[in-house]
């Protein structure tokens, strides 16, 4: 099987890594800069590179998509006569309503675009950072749609296995976006306005401990990526930061009524919900 990675930033080389360790020698990678394409062909982790796909899509059984959410449907356009038949399309996105219904509207019915999700990345962009330990344990999510074909749909659900996701779940778009908010980009906002509300100048490096550590690494924020995803899944994201911000007003009036009870009871409360996660 010919596969050709689009965009080989911190995830599209970590798909082309995790391809090389599981057996796949025939990878080629797209990449409008041609740096990456030589640091990855360098690597071995494609046999070829090319800044557009005009001629290697024309023979690529599999194509895997790794760019950001408004690129996405300008490939798709501007390649829409280069796919092979019977090609199968695939991305890792991480919202998918904004894009989904204008691809379907352009798309050959001769190509499967199976919209997926790696619930794996870093903080860290670009190839120099891509490893396919990132996807080892991870989660995966498929939003199909009903012109998917099942035995397409288990390709990739066994590429995900193959390459080191420990489970793959099937849901809708809305619900992926939904669920998305809450356990990604909810996470990336808390983070940023945890370190942004520090005081400016201070020595904070000196005292911070596992929590504060591990609360802000995600911190680290492509700006470019995260602001299409929170834009792109806003209605979601704002919801999500809502009931935050209602849980967040519980634990302050509590601290401030002296309200040791009330404390205790959503520090028990939050104990066991974790657990069960």
């Amino acid at each position: 099987m010919r596969v050709v990675v689009v965009g080989l930033g911190v995830i599209g080389g970590s798909f082309a890594m995790a391809l090389k360790e599981c057996g796949y020698e025939d990878v080629y990678g797209i990449d409008v800069d041609r740096e990456t394409l030589i640091k990855a062909k360098n690597l071995q982790l494609i046999k070829d590179g090319f800044v557009d796909g005009k001629e290697i899509l024309k023979t690529a059984d599999l194509v895997v998509i790794s760019i950001y959410p408004k690129l996405v449907k300008q490939f798709i356009i501007s390649n829409i006569d280069n796919f092979k038949d019977g090609a199968i399309i695939t991305d890792a996105t991480g919202i998918k309503k904004m894009f989904i219904q204008d691809i379907i509207d352009v798309l050959p019915e001769n190509i499967d675009f199976i919209f997926g999700h790696p619930m794996a990345g870093r903080e860290k962009k670009g190839i120099d950072f891509a490893t396919n330990d990132v996807f080892k344990g991870a989660n995966y999510i498929l939003t199909p749609i009903k012109r998917n074909k099942e035995e397409n749909l288990k390709l990739i659900e066994s590429l995900a296995y193959k390459i080191g996701f420990k489970r793959v779940k099937r849901i809708t778009p809305e619900y992926h976006d939904e669920m998305i908010g809450f356990t990604s980009q909810l996470p990336h906002a808390l983070a940023v306005a945890l370190i942004n509300s520090d005081i400016e100048g201070r020595d904070t490096g000196s005292f911070i401990g596992d929590s504060y550590r591990d609360l802000t690494r995600i911190a680290n924020i492509n700006e470019n990526l995260w602001s299409e995803l929170f834009l792109g899944n806003k209605e979601n994201l704002l919801k999500c930061i809502e009931s935050f911000e209602i849980e967040l007003d519980k634990l302050k009036d509590a601290i401030r009524d002296e309200d040791k009870e009330s404390l205790k009871k959503l520090f028990i409360k939050s104990t066991k919900r974790r657990e069960k996660l």
